[in-house]
């Protein structure tokens, strides 16, 4: 079962809430917080589609450049020692430790993809 919904490179998550008998949508990968609920999947799809419209037109209206999920950058913690070994193994494969990282996780979501 996919609960996600993808409107104009926007994602959100669907939860449903049993105390109010509807579903319940939280966009995500943005700071600003956007919220959205219908009582059926077409109103929550419909929902969900005018919460980014009305964004989008926030946004443009304010003069503030809409927030977009996945820039390409993010902040990891790892131990001490897995820091080592991957940069210790990058530098074996000529390669900075971005690329090592970019790599395994290439790696690591094809092989994901592939079940």
């Amino acid at each position: 079962m996919n609960s996600m919904m993808e409107y104009k490179g926007y994602h959100a998550t669907v939860e449903y809430d049993s105390d109010d008998d509807i579903f319940v949508g939280e966009v995500f990968g943005i700071t600003d917080s956007l919220n959205f609920h219908g009582e059926s999947v077409a109103e929550l799809q419909e929902m969900f589609h005018q919460s980014i419209d009305n964004y989008l037109a926030l946004c443009e209206k304010t003069g503030k450049k809409p927030d977009k999920e996945f820039k390409g950058s993010f902040n990891v913690r790892i131990p001490a020692g897995l820091h080592r070994q991957a940069a210790l193994a990058a530098k074996r494969q000529k390669m900075s430790l971005n690329q090592y990282v970019v790599k395994a996780i290439s790696q690591s979501v094809n092989l994901q993809e592939a079940f």
